[in-house]
């Protein structure tokens, strides 16, 4: 009699300690989810998260085909995405969205709309994605060698992130100039007229 007591309280004793073992997994489970989540999001989206609050006007933030060069500029940092770029174009362009203290101001290449298909197979119906994926939005031309030197002076001063994609058409970078989200040019030149009126 004393020995069956003895076998059910060690049976129910051992019960209890695996219910609590599997209720602490379940917690530990629930403790690294947000975690594993965060892990799951790419570096370069981590990175680029964490600039757009700290970029502003004049910073520039571009989306680049395969052969474009590292430049040697500090300021200057190249992070390698690969994968589709026009992809990649609307992703940050989606994340620049959600900021409200910066407006993206887009710059391609001159040379993108002279580039010939017979020259660089799949060129017309990049460009036709591109202009649908930009819509409405504002659009430079400049011809690439300006771009280029454009970046490397704002870099003298200001931060640059160039994003490496795996494509191989030509005169296909989009660069994107940042300026205030609240604050738009045609209110800048009212202010610099009014400021030399009252000189």
């Amino acid at each position: 009699m004393g020995s069956e007591k003895a076998r059910q309280l060690v049976g129910a004793t051992l019960l209890a300690v695996s219910l609590a073992a599997g209720l602490s997994c379940c917690h530990a489970v629930a403790q690294r989810a947000p975690g594993a989540e965060a892990e799951a999001v790419p570096g370069w989206l981590a990175r680029l998260r964490e600039v757009i609050p700290l970029y502003g006007h004049r910073n520039w933030i571009c989306v680049v085909d395969s052969a474009y060069p590292a430049q040697s500029r500090e300021a200057i940092e190249t992070i390698y995405v690969g994968g589709d770029q026009l992809d990649l174009v609307r992703v940050v362009l989606d994340e620049l969205g959600k900021a409200k203290h910066v407006r993206p101001v887009i710059c391609c290449d001159k040379e993108l709309r002279f580039v010939p298909e017979r020259d660089a197979p799949g060129i017309e119906a990049y460009r036709r994605e591109l202009a649908g994926l930009l819509g409405s939005r504002e659009v430079k031309e400049l011809p690439h060698e300006e771009i280029i030197k454009l970046l490397d002076t704002a870099a003298q001063t200001f931060r640059v992130l160039v994003l490496k994609t795996d494509l191989t058409l030509p005169y296909t970078s989009v660069f994107i100039n940042l300026d205030c989200g609240y604050w738009s040019p045609e209110a800048e030149k009212r202010l610099r007229e009014a400021m030399k009126k009252a000189r």
